[in-house]
Protein backbone atom coordinates (compact mmCIF):
# COMPACT_ATOMS: atom_id res chain seq x y z
CA UNK A 1 0.00 0.00 0.00
CA UNK A 2 1.26 3.45 -0.87
CA UNK A 3 2.37 5.71 1.99
CA UNK A 4 1.38 9.07 0.52
CA UNK A 5 2.62 11.27 3.34
CA UNK A 6 5.88 9.37 3.64
CA UNK A 7 6.41 9.43 -0.12
CA UNK A 8 5.72 13.17 -0.29
CA UNK A 9 8.08 13.94 2.59
CA UNK A 10 10.83 11.77 1.15
CA UNK A 11 10.60 13.40 -2.27
CA UNK A 12 10.67 16.89 -0.78
CA UNK A 13 13.66 15.98 1.36
CA UNK A 14 15.65 14.53 -1.50
CA UNK A 15 14.83 17.49 -3.78
CA UNK A 16 15.91 19.95 -1.08
CA UNK A 17 19.17 18.05 -0.56
CA UNK A 18 20.20 18.18 -4.23
CA UNK A 19 22.03 21.22 -5.56
CA UNK A 20 21.95 22.23 -9.25
CA UNK A 21 25.65 21.49 -9.67
CA UNK A 22 25.04 17.97 -8.31
CA UNK A 23 22.97 17.15 -11.39
CA UNK A 24 24.80 19.20 -14.03
CA UNK A 25 22.50 22.25 -13.93
CA UNK A 26 23.58 25.91 -13.71
CA UNK A 27 22.82 27.57 -10.38
CA UNK A 28 21.86 30.97 -11.80
CA UNK A 29 22.09 34.32 -9.99
CA UNK A 30 18.58 34.49 -8.48
CA UNK A 31 18.08 31.08 -6.91
CA UNK A 32 16.14 31.23 -3.66
CA UNK A 33 15.25 27.57 -3.10
CA UNK A 34 17.56 25.52 -0.88
CA UNK A 35 17.78 22.69 -3.39
CA UNK A 36 16.27 21.96 -6.78
CA UNK A 37 13.12 23.59 -8.02
CA UNK A 38 10.17 21.30 -8.66
CA UNK A 39 10.35 21.85 -12.39
CA UNK A 40 14.03 20.90 -12.36
CA UNK A 41 13.35 17.69 -10.42
CA UNK A 42 10.45 16.85 -12.73
CA UNK A 43 12.62 17.33 -15.81
CA UNK A 44 15.32 15.06 -14.39
CA UNK A 45 12.63 12.42 -13.78
CA UNK A 46 11.24 12.80 -17.34
CA UNK A 47 7.76 13.80 -16.19
CA UNK A 48 5.63 16.92 -16.07
CA UNK A 49 5.96 19.40 -13.23
CA UNK A 50 2.27 18.96 -12.47
CA UNK A 51 2.61 15.19 -12.01
CA UNK A 52 5.68 15.53 -9.82
CA UNK A 53 4.05 18.29 -7.75
CA UNK A 54 1.01 16.12 -7.06
CA UNK A 55 3.25 13.41 -5.61
CA UNK A 56 4.88 15.93 -3.27
CA UNK A 57 1.43 17.20 -2.29
CA UNK A 58 0.07 13.73 -1.43
CA UNK A 59 -2.31 13.81 -4.40
CA UNK A 60 -2.89 11.62 -7.43
CA UNK A 61 -2.96 7.82 -7.87
CA UNK A 62 -0.21 5.35 -7.05
CA UNK A 63 2.76 5.78 -9.42
CA UNK A 64 3.76 2.70 -11.40
CA UNK A 65 7.03 0.86 -10.89
CA UNK A 66 8.34 2.43 -14.10
CA UNK A 67 7.49 5.89 -12.80
CA UNK A 68 9.12 5.20 -9.43
CA UNK A 69 12.28 3.94 -11.17
CA UNK A 70 12.41 7.16 -13.22
CA UNK A 71 12.10 9.24 -10.04
CA UNK A 72 14.80 7.25 -8.27
CA UNK A 73 17.21 7.79 -11.14
CA UNK A 74 16.26 11.43 -11.66
CA UNK A 75 16.86 12.30 -8.01
CA UNK A 76 20.19 10.44 -8.01
CA UNK A 77 19.13 8.06 -5.25
CA UNK A 78 21.44 5.43 -3.80
CA UNK A 79 20.30 1.82 -3.91
CA UNK A 80 19.09 1.99 -0.30
CA UNK A 81 17.16 5.19 -1.05
CA UNK A 82 15.74 3.67 -4.23
CA UNK A 83 14.49 0.63 -2.34
CA UNK A 84 12.93 2.89 0.30
CA UNK A 85 11.18 4.92 -2.41
CA UNK A 86 9.70 1.76 -3.94
CA UNK A 87 8.43 0.65 -0.53
CA UNK A 88 6.84 4.06 0.13
CA UNK A 89 5.12 3.86 -3.27
CA UNK A 90 3.74 0.41 -2.42
CA UNK A 91 5.99 -1.63 -4.72
CA UNK A 92 8.59 -4.35 -4.23
CA UNK A 93 12.08 -2.93 -4.93
CA UNK A 94 13.80 -4.25 -8.09
CA UNK A 95 16.67 -6.69 -7.81
CA UNK A 96 20.14 -5.28 -7.25
CA UNK A 97 23.34 -6.34 -8.97
CA UNK A 98 24.49 -6.95 -12.52
CA UNK A 99 21.05 -6.84 -14.16
CA UNK A 100 19.95 -3.63 -12.49
CA UNK A 101 19.60 -0.48 -14.61
CA UNK A 102 19.83 1.89 -11.65
CA UNK A 103 22.96 4.04 -12.07
CA UNK A 104 24.74 4.95 -8.84
CA UNK A 105 24.62 8.63 -7.80
CA UNK A 106 28.42 8.83 -7.73
CA UNK A 107 28.71 7.72 -11.34
CA UNK A 108 25.91 10.09 -12.34
CA UNK A 109 27.69 13.02 -10.68
CA UNK A 110 30.77 12.37 -12.80
CA UNK A 111 28.70 11.82 -15.93
CA UNK A 112 26.76 15.07 -15.42
CA UNK A 113 30.03 17.03 -15.49
CA UNK A 114 31.18 15.62 -18.83
CA UNK A 115 30.01 18.26 -21.26
CA UNK A 116 32.93 18.64 -23.69
CA UNK A 117 33.57 15.04 -24.75
CA UNK A 118 31.37 12.07 -25.72
CA UNK A 119 30.38 9.87 -22.79
CA UNK A 120 27.93 7.09 -22.02
CA UNK A 121 27.03 4.71 -19.21
CA UNK A 122 26.53 1.07 -20.20
CA UNK A 123 25.75 -2.24 -18.54
CA UNK A 124 28.10 -5.20 -18.71
CA UNK A 125 26.07 -6.39 -21.73
CA UNK A 126 26.59 -3.15 -23.63
CA UNK A 127 23.13 -1.72 -22.92
CA UNK A 128 23.35 2.08 -23.00
CA UNK A 129 21.69 3.64 -19.95
CA UNK A 130 22.86 7.24 -20.36
CA UNK A 131 24.42 9.33 -23.14
CA UNK A 132 25.44 12.96 -23.06
CA UNK A 133 24.76 15.29 -25.99
CA UNK A 134 28.12 14.59 -27.65
CA UNK A 135 27.66 10.86 -27.16
CA UNK A 136 24.40 10.99 -29.09
CA UNK A 137 26.01 13.17 -31.78
CA UNK A 138 28.79 10.59 -32.17
CA UNK A 139 26.86 7.30 -32.41
CA UNK A 140 23.16 8.22 -32.39
CA UNK A 141 20.51 7.78 -29.70
CA UNK A 142 21.16 4.32 -28.24
CA UNK A 143 18.86 4.51 -25.21
CA UNK A 144 15.82 4.18 -27.48
CA UNK A 145 16.18 0.41 -27.92
CA UNK A 146 14.16 -2.08 -25.89
CA UNK A 147 14.48 -5.77 -25.07
CA UNK A 148 17.58 -7.64 -26.26
CA UNK A 149 18.15 -4.91 -28.88
CA UNK A 150 19.32 -2.63 -26.05
CA UNK A 151 22.64 -4.52 -26.18
CA UNK A 152 25.12 -3.37 -28.83
CA UNK A 153 26.48 -6.91 -28.89
CA UNK A 154 23.06 -8.32 -29.67
CA UNK A 155 22.38 -5.71 -32.36
CA UNK A 156 25.81 -6.42 -33.85
CA UNK A 157 24.65 -9.87 -34.97
CA UNK A 158 21.02 -9.06 -35.76
CA UNK A 159 21.13 -5.60 -37.37
CA UNK A 160 23.84 -4.96 -40.00
CA UNK A 161 23.31 -1.20 -39.69
CA UNK A 162 24.74 -1.30 -36.15
CA UNK A 163 28.21 -1.98 -37.61
CA UNK A 164 28.30 1.09 -39.83
CA UNK A 165 29.55 3.36 -37.04
CA UNK A 166 32.77 1.34 -36.74
CA UNK A 167 35.72 1.18 -39.13
CA UNK A 168 35.31 -1.79 -41.47
CA UNK A 169 38.81 -3.10 -40.74
CA UNK A 170 37.96 -3.39 -37.03
CA UNK A 171 34.69 -5.28 -37.43
CA UNK A 172 36.03 -8.88 -37.51
CA UNK A 173 37.81 -8.39 -34.18
CA UNK A 174 34.81 -6.60 -32.69
CA UNK A 175 32.65 -9.62 -33.60
CA UNK A 176 35.04 -11.87 -31.67
CA UNK A 177 35.16 -9.33 -28.83
CA UNK A 178 31.37 -9.25 -28.35
CA UNK A 179 31.14 -13.08 -28.37
CA UNK A 180 34.07 -13.42 -25.99
CA UNK A 181 32.53 -10.90 -23.60
CA UNK A 182 29.10 -12.50 -23.68
CA UNK A 183 30.56 -15.97 -23.08
CA UNK A 184 32.49 -14.69 -20.08
CA UNK A 185 29.47 -12.91 -18.56
CA UNK A 186 27.15 -15.87 -19.20
CA UNK A 187 29.61 -18.16 -17.46
CA UNK A 188 29.91 -15.76 -14.52
CA UNK A 189 26.18 -15.10 -14.11
CA UNK A 190 25.05 -18.64 -14.84
CA UNK A 191 22.02 -20.26 -16.54
CA UNK A 192 18.89 -18.12 -16.49
CA UNK A 193 20.85 -14.87 -16.56
CA UNK A 194 20.18 -12.19 -19.14
CA UNK A 195 23.56 -12.98 -20.72
CA UNK A 196 22.65 -16.65 -21.08
CA UNK A 197 19.29 -15.71 -22.63
CA UNK A 198 21.00 -13.40 -25.13
CA UNK A 199 23.41 -16.16 -26.08
CA UNK A 200 20.55 -18.62 -26.69
CA UNK A 201 18.72 -16.07 -28.83
CA UNK A 202 21.79 -15.31 -30.91
CA UNK A 203 22.65 -18.98 -31.39
CA UNK A 204 19.28 -19.32 -33.08
CA UNK A 205 19.54 -16.16 -35.18
CA UNK A 206 23.11 -15.71 -36.38
CA UNK A 207 25.37 -18.18 -38.16
CA UNK A 208 28.34 -15.87 -37.58
CA UNK A 209 27.62 -15.85 -33.85
CA UNK A 210 27.33 -19.64 -33.74
CA UNK A 211 30.68 -20.03 -35.52
CA UNK A 212 32.44 -17.66 -33.12
CA UNK A 213 30.71 -19.13 -30.07
CA UNK A 214 32.15 -22.55 -30.93
CA UNK A 215 35.68 -21.11 -30.58
CA UNK A 216 35.16 -20.75 -26.80
CA UNK A 217 37.21 -17.54 -26.72
CA UNK A 218 37.10 -15.57 -23.49
CA UNK A 219 39.06 -12.65 -22.10
CA UNK A 220 39.54 -10.66 -25.30
CA UNK A 221 40.24 -7.02 -24.51
CA UNK A 222 38.75 -4.04 -26.36
CA UNK A 223 41.19 -1.86 -28.30
CA UNK A 224 42.33 1.24 -26.44
CA UNK A 225 41.64 3.35 -29.53
CA UNK A 226 38.23 3.09 -31.17
CA UNK A 227 37.80 4.10 -34.79
CA UNK A 228 34.34 5.49 -35.45
CA UNK A 229 32.90 6.38 -38.84
CA UNK A 230 30.61 9.39 -38.50
CA UNK A 231 28.09 10.03 -41.31
CA UNK A 232 29.05 13.72 -41.50
CA UNK A 233 32.60 13.92 -40.17
CA UNK A 234 34.09 10.65 -41.38
CA UNK A 235 36.63 8.70 -39.33
CA UNK A 236 37.42 9.64 -35.74
CA UNK A 237 40.11 7.88 -33.72
CA UNK A 238 39.21 8.19 -30.04
CA UNK A 239 40.75 6.80 -26.87
CA UNK A 240 38.20 5.18 -24.56
CA UNK A 241 38.67 5.60 -20.80
CA UNK A 242 36.51 3.41 -18.57
CA UNK A 243 35.29 3.88 -15.00
CA UNK A 244 33.64 0.75 -13.57
CA UNK A 245 31.06 0.56 -10.78
CA UNK A 246 31.69 -2.97 -9.44
CA UNK A 247 28.51 -3.04 -7.34
CA UNK A 248 26.21 -2.46 -10.32
CA UNK A 249 28.51 -3.72 -13.10
CA UNK A 250 28.06 -0.47 -14.99
CA UNK A 251 30.80 1.30 -16.92
CA UNK A 252 31.23 5.00 -17.68
CA UNK A 253 32.90 5.30 -21.09
CA UNK A 254 34.61 8.58 -21.95
CA UNK A 255 35.95 9.20 -25.45
CA UNK A 256 38.82 11.63 -26.00
CA UNK A 257 41.06 12.59 -28.93
CA UNK A 258 44.82 13.17 -28.98
CA UNK A 259 45.76 16.86 -28.69
CA UNK A 260 46.22 18.72 -31.99
CA UNK A 261 44.95 15.70 -33.94
CA UNK A 262 42.46 15.67 -36.78
CA UNK A 263 40.07 13.75 -34.53
CA UNK A 264 40.25 16.50 -31.90
CA UNK A 265 39.15 19.04 -34.51
CA UNK A 266 36.33 16.72 -35.53
CA UNK A 267 35.25 16.46 -31.88
CA UNK A 268 35.01 20.24 -31.84
CA UNK A 269 32.79 20.10 -34.91
CA UNK A 270 30.82 17.30 -33.28
CA UNK A 271 29.98 19.64 -30.39
CA UNK A 272 28.39 22.01 -32.89
CA UNK A 273 26.35 19.17 -34.40
CA UNK A 274 25.34 18.01 -30.93
CA UNK A 275 24.23 21.50 -29.87
CA UNK A 276 22.14 21.87 -33.02
CA UNK A 277 20.43 18.53 -32.48
CA UNK A 278 19.86 19.25 -28.80
CA UNK A 279 18.24 22.58 -29.67
CA UNK A 280 15.85 20.87 -32.08
CA UNK A 281 12.57 19.44 -30.80
CA UNK A 282 13.40 16.01 -29.36
CA UNK A 283 11.57 12.91 -30.48
CA UNK A 284 10.04 11.25 -27.38
CA UNK A 285 11.65 7.94 -26.50
CA UNK A 286 9.52 4.88 -25.82
CA UNK A 287 10.15 5.25 -22.09
CA UNK A 288 9.31 8.95 -21.94
CA UNK A 289 6.25 8.29 -24.10
CA UNK A 290 5.09 5.58 -21.71
CA UNK A 291 5.57 7.88 -18.73
CA UNK A 292 3.63 10.63 -20.45
CA UNK A 293 0.82 8.20 -21.23
CA UNK A 294 0.70 7.18 -17.58
CA UNK A 295 0.53 10.81 -16.52
CA UNK A 296 -2.44 11.39 -18.82
CA UNK A 297 -4.18 8.28 -17.52
CA UNK A 298 -3.65 9.41 -13.92
CA UNK A 299 -5.38 12.75 -14.42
Amino acid sequence: MIDRSGLAAFLRGRRDALQPEDVGLPRGPRRRTTGLRREEAAALCHMSTDYYARLEQERGPQPSEQMVAAIAQGLHLSLAERDHLFALAGHTPPARGAESDHVSPGMLRIFDRLQDTPAEIVTELGETLRQNVLGVALVGELTRFTGPERSIGYRWFTDPASRLMYDEADRPYLSRLWVSGLRGIAGLRGPGSRAARFADLLLGRSEEFRSLWERHEVGLMPPHTKRFVHPELGRLELACQTLVDPEQSHSLLVYTAAPASESQEKLRLLSVIGAQRFAATPVPSEESGALAAEERADR
